[in-house]
């Protein structure tokens, strides 16, 4: 049995005369007859009553034949999505910081979008901290993910894709909070609200602290940046991140670092070994265009 025997036998069910279904498949009559032979031969029933020249499906046959539409209607779904895909259509899983949803991810999504309208392409978000992101894209729940960058992930390709500064933020009535740059040593005396093990950015801001030799006092970890931030406004610490919009929106005042200076850095990340469908390729290459970092 093979597919073209499933699409003769559709077509001589709905036209109920070998010679009209023959001329439709554009196939001679002789090999419609011996290819409805060879299936009924299989199947071991009849599904055709010959009569004169029309020919009615037996009873078996309009039970197969309801099984042979419903099996063809799903792979002729699946062919077309296939197509769809192949033009570079489809949905993109993604997966990024929740600090690059204010800007970063939109206007690329949009720009991608705006430049491929003629496609039906899609978007899933998804937001998280780092490891949890590259864990999930390790996992093939993302496509790609935005996050910073860890060491030893072998598999994992980075790419910069853009730039923040980190800064030192404070709340309003604090002894720091009439500066407007500040050593990074001045800051050891005061409790400090920290990133976690589990944030891409603990590790860039132990390194800044490891230039100056010293280890701040760390007084809680937290790992999602804005939640530092409304601790911060609230009284529980200072701390070390990045500078963001929404700490305009706090009772905090923001300190730039003079030393030593560093910046935090975003990449688009993918998995090296891993088959890219052709949106998510085109995706990935608009990203490379318009970041320039």
């Amino acid at each position: 049995m093979n597919l073209y025997q499933l699409r003769y036998f559709v077509t001589l069910a709905e036209t109920k005369h070998f010679g009209k279904a023959a001329e439709r498949l554009c196939i001679a009559q002789p090999s419609l007859s011996h290819a409805i032979a060879q299936l009924e031969a299989e199947l071991g029933v009849v599904l055709f009553e010959r009569k004169n020249r029309s020919s009615t499906l037996t009873k078996e046959g309009l039970q197969f034949l309801s099984y042979v539409e419903k099996s063809l209607e799903i792979l002729d779904n699946g062919i077309s999505s296939m197509a769809h895909i192949s033009r570079g259509e489809g949905c993109i899983e993604l997966g990024f910081l929740r600090t690059l949803g204010l800007s970063l991810i939109p206007e690329l999504a949009n720009g991608f979008l705006q430049e491929q309208r003629d496609k039906h392409i899609q978007f899933k978000f998804y937001t998280d901290v780092t490891q949890p992101l590259l864990q999930g894209l390790k996992d093939e729940k993302y496509d790609m993910v935005f996050c910073t960058q860890l060491e030893n992930e072998k598999t994992i390709e980075f790419i910069p894709v853009s730039k923040q500064d980190l800064v030192l933020i404070v709340p309003r009535n604090h002894p720091l909070a009439n500066r407007y740059t500040v050593d990074l040593t001045e800051t050891l005396p005061y409790p400090h609200v920290y990133f976690a093990e589990k944030s891409g950015l603990r590790i860039v801001i132990d390194r800044l602290f490891e230039k100056i030799g010293k280890r701040p006092n760390i007084a809680y970890e937290i790992q999602e940046d804005q939640v530092i931030a409304g601790l911060v406004a609230q009284g529980f610490g200072i701390a070390v991140v990045p500078y963001m919009e929404e700490l305009l929106r706090l009772n905090v005042k923001i300190i730039q670092i003079s030393y030593p200076y560093w910046e935090r850095n975003f990449y688009m990340a993918t998995l090296k070994d891993r088959y890219l469908p052709p949106v998510v390729q085109r995706f990935k290459q608009f990203v490379i265009t318009h970041c320039r970092v």
